[in-house]
């Protein structure tokens, strides 16, 4: 079966005055029908500029220097931009972190969600103002029909985010890449905007890349999981696998700080240092200055190996508990 998405050693470069940013080296996953994958790791570790690799809006200095970015079977890197707009927003669509990236502060709800309708779908503006209604409804907008009257500037941030994540929605798309989608919405509401991103994938066969720092979403959320270190995937496998038992000292570290995976009364486990500088990563494992497992032949490229069935690790030391 052809996966939905498959991402084969993709690189995207910026090339800016002080040199080159590699914020995305040599990144591999696939998903496919009705799969949902969390891409996850710190702030800087390139999980924002993959998901905007695959859409095709990574702007200058920045571009794809290499790989693929195959979408059932075609190549999205090599097609134009008007191939790529006919699937933008229609076949392919991204919730964006910031709202006011998909909003148009000057223009009416309706008028922004009726136009998205009618860009990909030959309906009268009549049915496509029912469908902009119903999806306000789905993500959890009150009075939905008097909202679509409104401007964005009327909107709390959060309802602004429900807003964003109805338009990604309106064609049910193929794939869908979600860049931290959560962040400004309450728990509630949150657990809403889940809710129906796994009923999407689950009835509609959408594929879904769930971009984030949290592991506590990621955990309830997604199949598999991919881990993301300085422009590079560290670990991937089965969620469940990788959240109980991680390969990868990094991925270890991401765990143990988080709060509710630590006993009562005890200091949380911080990953000593910091993230090291695209620009001028380490040679070798670009995580060995701050992993306690770290020997001399980390300063050599650490290949992907298998430590389980259906898991990978670019690690020369992985926790023994998971390579015994």
């Amino acid at each position: 079966m052809t996966a939905t998405l498959e991402v084969r050693n993709l690189q995207t470069h910026f090339f800016t005055r002080a040199g080159v940013v590699k914020a995305v080296n040599d990144v591999s996953f696939s998903v496919n029908r009705g799969q949902i994958l969390g891409l996850v790791g710190e702030s800087g570790s390139g999980k924002s500029v993959t998901g905007f690799s695959i859409i095709g809006l990574v702007d200058p200095p920045g571009r794809i220097v290499g790989g693929s970015i195959l979408y059932q079977g075609r190549d999205l890197a090599k097609l134009s931009e008007r191939e790529m707009r006919d699937l933008r927003g229609n076949r392919i669509a991204m919730i964006f972190q910031d709202p006011m990236m998909t909003l148009n502060p000057v223009l009416r709800i309706d008028t922004q969600m009726i136009e998205a309708v009618q860009a990909h779908a030959r309906v009268s503006r009549a049915d496509a103002r029912t469908r902009s209604r119903d999806a306000l409804g789905m993500v959890g907008i009150p009075s939905p029909e008097e909202r679509l009257e409104a401007y964005p500037h009327q909107f709390s941030g959060g309802m602004r985010q429900r807003v964003a994540i109805a338009i990604a929605l309106l064609h049910n798309p193929d794939l869908l890449i979600a860049d931290e989608p959560t962040t400004a919405l309450d728990v509630t509401i949150q657990a809403q905007i889940l809710a129906e991103v796994q009923k999407l994938a689950a009835d509609h066969g959408t594929a879904l890349v769930w971009v984030t720092h949290d592991l506590s979403v990621i955990a309830g959320l997604a199949d598999d999981i991919a881990v993301m270190y300085a422009g590079r995937v560290v670990e991937a496998g089965k969620a469940a696998t990788v959240l109980d038992t991680p390969a990868h000292p990094y991925t270890a570290g991401l765990i143990g700080s988080v709060p509710s995976r630590n006993q009562r009364g005890s200091k949380l486990r911080q990953i000593p240092g910091m993230t090291p500088s695209l620009l001028s990563l380490p040679p070798g494992c670009a995580f060995r200055t701050r992993c306690s497992r770290a020997t001399s032949v980390c300063e050599q490229e650490p290949p992907v190996g298998e430590v389980t069935p259906g898991r990978t690790a670019r690690c020369f030391h992985p926790l023994e508990s998971v390579a015994a």
